[in-house]
């Protein structure tokens, strides 16, 4: 449920409003996301066609007219998101649709990561490290660092006089954990 003051605030600008109107919004949005999708309109494609149905939903709300603000939004994201598809699947589009990349001449010649891509590996990294001290328990630490060091589960079950059952599992209870925190 909207409550009432919620588009008349977004549509004064409150940014903080307009956040909310998008957290309630976004099961419809990504549902119909899910519907959309073509050759040429990906899931993450028709999300943004769908936001971009809100945003214009926010502006042209006006609550003397009749429907609820969260009937006229659904109908505007629903609208935009469906248009996005008809203009994908058009027929002047199919040579883009079902083409392949040519590879990029600079990916090609210049490998090496820039900057940001430094800075992102270095963060997850620290992340990565931080969650196995915290969220790891000792030999699950113990065994996933074995692994990365290329030693097999028998290799390590043989070094820490366990039975290689319990190097398995553990190994497999530390991925579970580490892929478990991960961001979508």
């Amino acid at each position: 449920m909207i409550e009432a003051e919620l588009p008349a605030r977004a549509q004064q600008g409150d940014e903080n409003a307009l956040a909310a109107l998008i957290a309630r919004m976004m099961p419809a949005i990504r549902k119909g996301a899910a519907d959309c999708t073509a050759p040429g309109l990906d899931f993450d494609d028709a999300v943004q066609e769908g936001l971009i149905g809100l945003f214009r939903a926010v502006r042209e709300y006006d609550p003397a007219v009749g429907p609820t603000f969260a009937a006229f939004a659904a109908a505007s994201i629903r609208h935009a998101q469906q248009d996005a598809r008809r203009a994908a699947l058009r027929k002047k589009h199919a040579p883009l649709n079902f083409s392949v990349p040519l590879p990029d001449a600079q990916q090609s010649t210049d490998t090496r990561p820039g900057p940001e891509e430094i800075a992102i590996s270095g963060e997850q990294y620290a992340d990565t490290m931080r969650r196995m001290q915290t969220e790891l328990s000792e030999l699950e630490r113990r065994v996933l660092m074995a692994g990365l060091e290329g030693r097999t589960p028998a290799q390590t079950a043989q070094e820490l006089g366990l039975p290689a059952k319990n190097v398995a599992n553990a190994l497999a209870r530390a991925r579970r954990k580490l892929r478990g925190g991960q961001n979508p």
